[in-house]
């Protein structure tokens, strides 16, 4: 038997949390557009079951269903920013603190002490 991907199964709750969210936007944005279920899938090429899957923020759904979705209700333009390395702080920092020779250390390991 197959075992279950955790992330699937138990998200952490920001996850979780984030994907009702955006499952629900999405719902929303159907049916604002008296869209069914099955015209939604239709229009991004698959089954009514995956679109359910999203609306309800499963962790299971693919990332492909969800930006088809919001392609599909011309929703898409926001998430262009998304995890945009010119908006990665803490990564800039890092890079930075690296840089100055601040990160780990490439020299190998002795015992001398």
């Amino acid at each position: 038997m197959t075992k279950l991907n955790t992330i699937h199964t138990a998200p952490p709750f920001a996850v979780e949390r984030s994907l009702k969210t955006l499952g629900e936007r999405i719902r929303t944005a159907r049916l604002r557009r008296s869209l069914t279920l099955a015209d939604a899938a239709a229009k991004i090429g698959t089954g009514i079951r995956a679109v359910r899957d999203a609306e309800n923020g499963r962790a299971s759904a693919s990332i492909g269903t969800y930006w088809a979705l919001l392609w599909a209700y011309d929703l898409l333009g926001p998430t262009e920013d998304l995890a945009d390395p010119a908006k990665d702080v803490e990564g800039s920092a890092l890079d930075t603190k690296r840089a100055r020779g601040g990160g780990r250390s490439t020299k190998a390991l002795d015992n001398d002490f």
